[in-house]
């Protein structure tokens, strides 16, 4: 048994997300062209700064200490890049240009910040696990309604259980050992 390309990479993204620093909402993000990983990148901190796990697990600066209501400024209040920008800061950093028509597999449907620099470099498909939900359910059905005017085909796509036990099976053999 064999991974699907679109599950091959989405567990590709739940690894990438085992890097973050969040302690709120652990997220991953894989970008591919061609079957072809270009980069990888997880919610966190800017580099050289602490993380939110690093001042222990009840740390959350914007889920600790702002109300459900505060909006946007919770944004402002947070330590984290997103894991889709922190993929696309990767290629920036790189001097490498994103190929129009990139795929974005992401743990989490992207929010709306991140899906207008996922539109800007030409990503023109999202393939997320999770449903992105907030209190605020007005914003939310508003952004996903953007996917299409950005022209960005999004979808969701899930591991099975099945699926998971052939990556943990894969996790705990020896790679390199002979099967037969």
């Amino acid at each position: 048994m064999r991974l699907s390309w679109d599950k091959y990479f989405l567990a590709m993204a739940k690894l990438a997300a085992s890097r973050s620093g969040c302690n709120s909402r652990p997220t991953g993000a894989v970008i591919v062209f061609n079957h072809r990983i270009l980069a990888t990148g997880y919610n966190g901190s800017l580099p050289g700064q602490p993380q939110c796990t690093d001042d222990g697990d009840k740390y959350c600066l914007r889920r600790l200490t702002l109300p459900d209501d505060s909006g946007s400024i919770k944004y402002q209040e947070c330590r984290s890049i997103h894991a889709e920008q922190n993929a696309i800061n990767q290629m920036a950093m790189q001097s490498s240009e994103i190929p129009f028509g990139s795929i974005l597999y992401c743990t989490l449907e992207p929010c709306i910040i991140c899906l207008k620099n996922i539109a800007s470099v030409g990503i023109r498909e999202v393939i997320f696990e999770l449903e992105y939900e907030s209190n605020d359910k007005k914003r939310d059905s508003f952004w996903k309604d953007k996917f299409k005017e950005y022209g960005i085909n999004a979808r969701q796509v899930t591991l099975s259980n099945e699926d998971k036990d052939l990556i943990i099976e894969i996790m705990l053999y020896k790679t390199s050992t002979r099967r037969l």
